[in-house]
């Protein structure tokens, strides 16, 4: 199976300036757990997860005023939809990151996590009867 067959298509798009209470509301809303930070001052694209929001509030930082660029990874390792999905999550495990940003033609086109990875390869849930 390939990343393009687990990857959600559904890629939130933020900027460096938001607050991360705004990028927090807005993951919520969306129901990801990462943000893709479009920055062309910081080498262009970057994410923001659900942990780097939780690290900060956890520093006791304020997510009014605290801004996406302070907290976004810009040395971002990207996948391609042709990648299998052993060769993605072989790279998450290496990295130590739960979220691989989908570049196709230099854009991106999905994220795909190891959410992702684990609905593919588990099977699917039978129901039993009562």
């Amino acid at each position: 199976m390939l990343v393009r067959d687990a990857m959600s298509t559904v890629v939130l798009t933020i900027g460096p300036a938001h607050t991360l209470r705004q990028a927090a509301t807005l993951m919520s809303a969306r129901r990801v757990g990462a943000a893709v930070v479009l920055d062309p001052d910081a080498g262009g694209i970057g994410i923001l997860t659900e942990r780097d929001i939780l690290n900060s509030l956890g520093r006791g930082q304020d997510p009014d005023t605290e801004r996406t660029h302070a907290h976004t990874t810009n040395e971002v390792v990207f996948a391609a939809p042709s990648w299998t999905l052993e060769e993605a999550a072989r790279t998450m495990a290496h990295g130590g990151f739960r979220h691989l940003i989908v570049l196709e033609r230099d854009e991106p086109v999905g994220i795909v996590s190891v959410r992702d990875i684990i609905r593919c390869w588990a099977p699917a849930r039978q129901r039993v009867p009562a």
